[in-house]
């Protein structure tokens, strides 16, 4: 496991924002425009007409300058692009149609994407299971990382949001660590305190302090000794099951942002529908942001 690898600084230049107009698209703006500022980025608020077409209107071809959907769509991008977060910082608004994900793929390989922010109303549980997740698909297929804002994060309607508080969680898999160089450079570009968590579902409690002590020695080992110059990181190893664990902590730190790692999946689209998913969990319970590296 080598520090030297994690020694990367990360610079976000095109931010794509998907939107469908909701109150959870809402709720991510305010963090797109505080990153966007921070980094002297250019965001591209985008929105995605569905290809099928709407009950009621004729099966024949129909312009779609005159579809309702495409129109309601253009005014309501506009709206969002005069408003008074984002009317003064570089932006191009998109809209498209088609499927979504291949879309949303399009945009971010023309647009050179480096981020993708997005609000989701966090489905967990059964009723992921019937519904599916369109966060889920975007996070494990995009090759960029994604901040996710999750049902349970407070609106930020007239502030905008700081980071003063990162914590990486991760279990020491390659996945994981693909993170890492993201929440480093993320702790210094913002100046915040980096908390490095391991959960560890199952211990004997004869053993824990001995697997508690190795863990923390391999938390310690992941950061660069040139970071030290700018942070004192914490270090944190606890007895839980990952997603209550991870949840908590970041309650318990008072954590602005939770970076974590995504696996790669063959068929993201089925596992966007298992609902035991743990970074599916975590972005739908923790009150806080959540940025997903695949790894």
């Amino acid at each position: 496991m080598q520090a030297t690898l994690t020694n990367t600084r990360v610079k976000f230049s095109n931010i794509l924002f998907p939107t469908d107009f909701s109150a959870s698209s809402e709720a991510a703006l305010p963090y797109a425009e505080a990153i966007v500022r921070h980094f002297g980025a250019t965001l591209y608020p985008a929105h995605v007409v569905p290809p099928e077409p709407y009950h009621g209107l004729p099966m024949e071809p129909f312009p779609v300058t005159l579809d309702y959907a495409w129109r309601s769509a253009e005014e309501s991008l506009t709206k969002l692009a005069t408003s008074d977060r984002i009317k003064d910082i570089p932006h191009q608004v998109l809209l498209k149609q088609g499927p979504l994900w291949d879309v949303i793929s399009a945009m971010t390989n023309k647009y050179l994407v480096d981020l993708i922010i997005l609000g989701t109303h966090g489905r967990t549980g059964l009723s992921k299971l019937a519904m599916g997740s369109v966060a889920e698909e975007i996070y494990r297929r995009a090759s960029c990382p994604v901040l996710c804002v999750g049902p349970r994060v407070p609106h930020h309607e007239m502030q905008t949001p700081e980071f003063h508080r990162i914590l990486f969680a991760t279990d020491f898999s390659v996945s994981s660590l693909a993170a890492l160089p993201y929440a480093l450079s993320f702790a210094e570009e913002t100046q915040a305190q980096l908390t490095l968590l391991h959960m560890i579902p199952l211990a004997p409690l004869s053993e824990q302090e001995v697997v508690r002590a190795a863990a923390l020695d391999k938390l310690m080992k992941l950061i660069p000794t040139a970071a030290m110059a700018w942070c004192t990181p914490e270090f944190e190893v606890r007895f839980e099951f990952p997603t209550e664990g991870i949840v908590a902590a970041a309650k318990r730190h008072s954590a602005d942002l939770v970076v974590m790692g995504v696996q790669r999946s063959a068929h993201p689209r089925a596992v966007s529908h298992l609902p035991w998913a743990i970074v599916s969990e975590v972005i739908g319970q923790a009150v806080c942001p959540v940025l997903t590296v695949r790894g």
